[in-house]
């Protein structure tokens, strides 16, 4: 592994004059997720946002790349505004990865409904071998949020490790109250409907209603937050057995729904965090 050279990104010049002064760290292993199959390879033509760019492979033709397990807040799309932080992280994607050589590594499914490669990704070295594991590495910078998809395979483990870390030390996006883990509470939660949100809370009690399970965070189901899986879904769950979760802290991630109360599905266990 690389010695530590430090990120630093410095917002006044990187994001107003474009003049960024940045120096790169290399403290992401390499990932250990299983059944990792190797995809393409080439050199990275231009950063899109925080967690997307283009290469270019070694035909000359351009591949457009998603990377997952990770969200970094988005750049502004159509009438939606930009979210907090989303220039440095943008940036910061470009300081690990702009001109560099990459390797891909599929895990389920390879092209998203767009048509881009969603894999994990490691810059290579000299000799052509894997690297800085660049997801990592965002995580860990407080540059990107964990934020899988079901059938995606990462080292979720590695992953988590490096936002707790990015957290306690209020790196990047954590140093913006936008990010803030929320409580369950209902009444605040009501005004981040229809946005992306990390909740930690103690599950306080479980159901399964004709086979969709349910995690309660308060007395009341119809209004306080809740967690939903739907009975599809429930398959993934075997080896967690969410019922039995009542008095656990956990921690999960998502798009909040008010449905009854504020709701959010969760398809997959890579979203959900048991605490304790």
């Amino acid at each position: 592994m690389k010695p530590d050279i430090r990120l630093r990104l410095n917002r006044r010049t990187a994001i107003l004059s474009g003049a960024a002064s940045v120096f790169l760290m290399g403290n992401a292993k390499p990932m250990s997720a299983p059944a990792l199959s190797k995809g393409e390879s080439g050199r990275v033509a231009r950063v899109i946002d925080g967690d997307s760019f283009v290469m270019t492979l070694s035909d000359g033709a351009e591949l457009s790349v998603r990377l997952s397990a990770v969200q970094a807040p988005r750049t502004a799309q159509r009438a939606q505004k930009a979210w907090p932080y989303a220039q440095e992280a943008k940036a910061g994607l470009a300081a690990l990865v702009q001109g560099r050589n990459v390797q891909l590594f599929y895990g389920g499914e390879t092209r998203d409904r767009f048509g881009r490669a969603v894999a994990q990704v490691h810059t290579a070295d000299s000799l052509g071998q894997p690297d800085l594991w660049v997801q990592g590495e965002l995580v860990r910078l407080g540059l990107a949020r964990v934020y899988s998809w079901k059938g995606e395979l990462a080292d979720m483990s590695a992953l988590y490790a490096f936002e707790a870390q990015a957290r306690d030390r209020s790196r990047g996006l954590w140093g913006d109250p936008a990010y803030a883990i929320r409580r369950p509470d209902p009444d605040p939660l009501a005004q981040d409907v229809d946005s992306w949100q990390i909740i930690e809370g103690i599950v306080t009690s479980t159901a399964d209603v004709r086979g969709r399970v349910y995690l309660n965070f308060g007395a009341d189901y119809k209004t306080d937050f809740t967690v939903a899986i739907a009975k599809k879904n429930t398959k993934h769950f075997a080896d967690i057995q969410p019922l039995t979760l009542i008095g656990a802290r956990v921690r999960v991630r998502g798009w909040i729904e008010m449905i009854n109360g504020p709701m959010i599905w969760m398809d997959h266990p890579g979203r959900l965090e048991i605490l304790s």
